[in-house]
């Protein structure tokens, strides 16, 4: 059976080029990117243009903002390692509507969560990357509370299904559960 990882940390922690230096130890390697291009903002279009120019060229890359459950039971068996990244902007997507779909409420959010989790139990490596949020202060806007509270509950679930974590900050991995 395969092994399950998660990577949380902030923003330019180091997650995704820890969650590629795994991935590529176990070949072929399918990436999954949960991001959405929104033209009216440029800084994340340079984000997601820098991202797929760090992939390798022999890399299946998948783009799928919304609907991972479908996407991942289709991959289950597949060989290799499988990288989502990131757990945060695909749940950005679910409870704003983005990506096609309409704004879920927090239970079906982490129920998608929950059958993504679950579709993966194969032979191949998965690694999962989420952004940890609630280091701070409680947010002042209602959406942002909801987000902050939700993106907590989203790492917890994904942490209790996967056989390790880890913690990255300033680019160093800290292993916060299991063993490797």
């Amino acid at each position: 059976m395969g092994e399950t990882i998660l990577i949380l940390g902030g923003a330019r922690s180091g997650k995704s080029r820890m969650a590629a230096k795994l991935a590529q130890g176990l070949p072929p390697v399918t990436y999954v990117a949960t991001a959405t291009v929104d033209q009216a903002d440029p800084e994340m279009v340079t984000r997601i243009a820098r991202h797929q120019t760090d992939r390798p060229a022999e890399w299946t890359t998948l783009e799928v903002p919304r609907e991972l459950e479908g996407t991942l039971s289709s991959l289950a068996q597949r060989e290799g390692s499988l990288v989502i990244d990131c757990a945060t902007l695909w749940l950005t997507n679910l409870i704003l509507g983005l990506g096609g779909g309409q704004e879920l409420d927090n239970e079906a959010v982490l129920e998608k969560v929950r059958r993504a989790a679950s579709a993966l139990r194969g032979p191949g490596r998965v690694i999962w990357v989420s952004n940890e949020v609630g280091s701070g202060i409680v947010p002042m806007g209602v959406l942002t509370r909801r987000f902050v509270d939700l993106q907590g509950l989203v790492n917890q679930e994904l942490a209790e299904h996967c056989d390790q974590v880890y913690l990255c900050v300033a680019g160093i991995p800290l292993r916060i559960k299991g063993s490797g």
